[in-house]
């Protein structure tokens, strides 16, 4: 049994699990120092989490398109992260003219509505071209083909809106019926917060519905588990795929503009933190496994603004909040080593054994 036991634990092994060891050892230390040093009250804890669960529903409707292409392709779609640059990126010329008429103020809902709209459409559309240029003829290569196109077409796709609309950050117009808060139970909440948070459940459960309950849900899910078989049965394979990269690129539109509601700023590079964060909770969650990227998401928004606060002002680091970003990196690198089918990937692939 010893001998079984050295042959299966090799050295980088014990060295993975004592780096493992010292970073959990580290959260611990820092967290019950926090909590001693009484740095943040109750209200201050309960801002933190209201605001993670905001980024986590943002995070969720971005992870939506790798899951989903994921589950069907099997390839992560790096570009995705454009997909949802582009939406909000477009529709602030919109968002402008609406504000500059005066229609944003006197018809926020109806104005909201239509940038969301916009976003969307543009967002689907750059989705659907993507997989019809870029990934359908590369349907059958090997793997690591279709993952370096996707990474070029992101390249691609930045460098195409720098050089059509500049490089320059422009800012969203101020909506005046966000300003303020609400009170829910006796906890405050911004407006903002609450109308992301709400959307995101929304958007979240729409989306799960069609997956689960409609017919081409279940034709998605059919050529998830069998392309061959699925096409066998009827089913147009091409017609599902198109299909889940629209679903993806509107849903990334939509969390474009949630995310642009939360910090009002776009930029051709934009889509690179939020796509990596999205892409880190897909991992985390279980990657091609719906249930499961809402899950990490919600983990990933509540890790990143809780974290920093939470795990390192007991540290006596400086600034710690500029740290939020290192926090979803190592958090990557811990799920893809120790833990690499995510929270429920391992539980489904049992399930199907």
């Amino acid at each position: 049994m010893l001998r079984t036991l050295r042959q299966r634990i090799t050295l980088t092994d014990i060295v993975i699990w004592i780096i493992g060891l010292a970073i959990a050892g580290v959260v611990i230390f820092g967290t019950i120092r926090t909590l001693e040093l009484h740095l943040y009250t109750g209200g201050g804890w309960i801002d933190l989490t209201i605001k993670g669960l905001a980024l986590g529903g943002v995070y969720a409707l971005i992870a939506m398109g790798y899951t989903m292409v994921y589950g069907i392709l099997k390839m992560i779609n790096f570009a995705h992260s454009e997909i949802f640059m582009s939406g909000p990126f477009t529709a602030v010329f919109v968002a402008l003219g609406l504000s500059n008429s005066g229609f944003l103020d006197r018809q926020p809902v109806i104005a909201l509505i239509i940038i969301t709209l916009v976003s969307a459409a543009v967002s689907m559309v750059f989705a659907i071209l993507l997989e019809r240029i870029c990934y359908r003829p590369l349907r059958t290569a090997p793997r690591l083909v279709p993952l370096i196109t996707a990474i070029g077409a992101s390249f691609f796709l930045q460098y195409m809106f720098r050089g059509l609309f500049g490089s320059q950050s422009r800012g969203y117009p101020t909506i005046n019926a966000l300003r303020g808060a609400w009170t829910f139970f006796g906890i405050q909440v911004f407006k903002v917060h609450a109308v992301v948070i709400i959307s995101a459940i929304v958007m979240m459960l729409v989306l799960y519905a069609i997956v689960q309950w409609t017919k081409i849900g279940k034709a998605m899910r059919a050529v998830s588990e069998d392309k061959e078989a699925a096409e066998l049965m009827g089913i147009d394979v091409d017609r599902i795929i198109v299909f889940t990269f629209a679903l993806g690129g509107a849903s990334a539109g939509i969390a474009g503009i949630l995310y642009v509601i939360l910090f009002p700023i776009v930029n051709f590079y934009m889509g690179f933190f939020p796509g990596i964060k999205a892409f880190t909770a897909a991992v985390l969650g279980g990657i091609g496994n719906v249930p499961g990227a809402f899950l990490g998401s919600i983990l990933l928004g509540l890790l990143e603004s809780l974290g920093p606060n939470l795990f390192l002002t007991g540290l006596n680091i400086p600034s710690p909040s500029q740290l939020k970003d290192a926090i979803a990196f190592i958090v990557l690198v811990l799920i893809l080593i120790f833990r690499p089918t995510g929270i429920l990937g391992e539980r489904i692939a049992q399930d199907k054994a």
